[in-house]
């Protein structure tokens, strides 16, 4: 990545990204989401499957469609969904990642939709809660009262206002195609992380799209 006016600033995911959450974290996780829709939206399991799929393909995610359509509690949802007993022993990264973000130049970011909480949890898990200038969790993602995580384009322009940053200084390095669109539309760099979530999400996808500056297979590729 060559270097930027100004010095880098890099905006990471976390799951799937630092960590590999598809391995155990994100069947649990959907588990627990559709054990929540059948006990507070009052569907059967097959329903809240089908709505879980729905909603993620309409808003990105299930949260925003639970929000939407069945005034459920953001907060309530996000604390009943992610609430892991055994996370710590759950997470799952490589101690060759954790040393190339300590080595990585320019300002760390951590920029993801789990709730806070839950977010410095899996980053004790890794040792890496040193690494990042602050954790931008899906509750700091509100605009007008209404929640906009990733990839809402109008959150990331808040951000980057926020922040006093201009776009072209700014890499996003995410597992989630459609977020990484949304960044680059905005001017960002993007650089998608392919090690746990390689072709799960995107299975017809065989060339790089066009808005992604780069694919990484680990973190130490970022140095280079």
């Amino acid at each position: 990545m060559s270097a930027l006016k100004g010095g880098p600033v890099w905006f990471f995911d976390l799951d799937d990204t630092l960590h590999n959450a598809s391995a155990r974290i994100f069947p649990q996780m959907r588990t627990a989401m559709a054990d929540y829709m059948v006990e507070h939206v009052g569907v059967d399991a097959e329903e809240a499957g089908r709505l879980r799929q729905l909603y993620v393909r309409l808003y990105g995610n299930t949260m925003l469609g639970l929000v939407r359509h069945h005034e459920v509690s953001s907060a309530h949802f996000l604390r009943e969904t992610h609430r892991f007993d055994d996370l710590e022993a759950m997470v799952h990264g490589h101690a060759h990642d954790l040393a190339a973000l300590r080595r990585l130049p320019g300002r760390k970011f951590l920029l993801t939709n789990a709730p806070e909480a839950y977010a410095r949890r899996v980053l004790a898990a890794l040792g890496m809660e040193r690494c990042f200038e602050a954790v931008i969790a899906v509750e700091q993602m509100a605009m007008f009262g209404q929640l906009r995580p990733k990839p809402d384009a109008r959150m990331f322009r808040h951000l980057l206002a926020r922040l006093k940053l201009m776009p072209s200084r700014c890499i996003l390095v995410e597992d989630t195609l459609e977020h990484q669109k949304a960044a680059r539309g905005l001017g960002m760099k993007t650089v998608w992380m392919q090690r746990w979530s390689r072709g799960a999400a995107h299975p017809g996808l065989r060339r790089r799209p066009v808005y992604v500056g780069r694919r990484v297979s680990k973190l130490a590729a970022l140095l280079r």
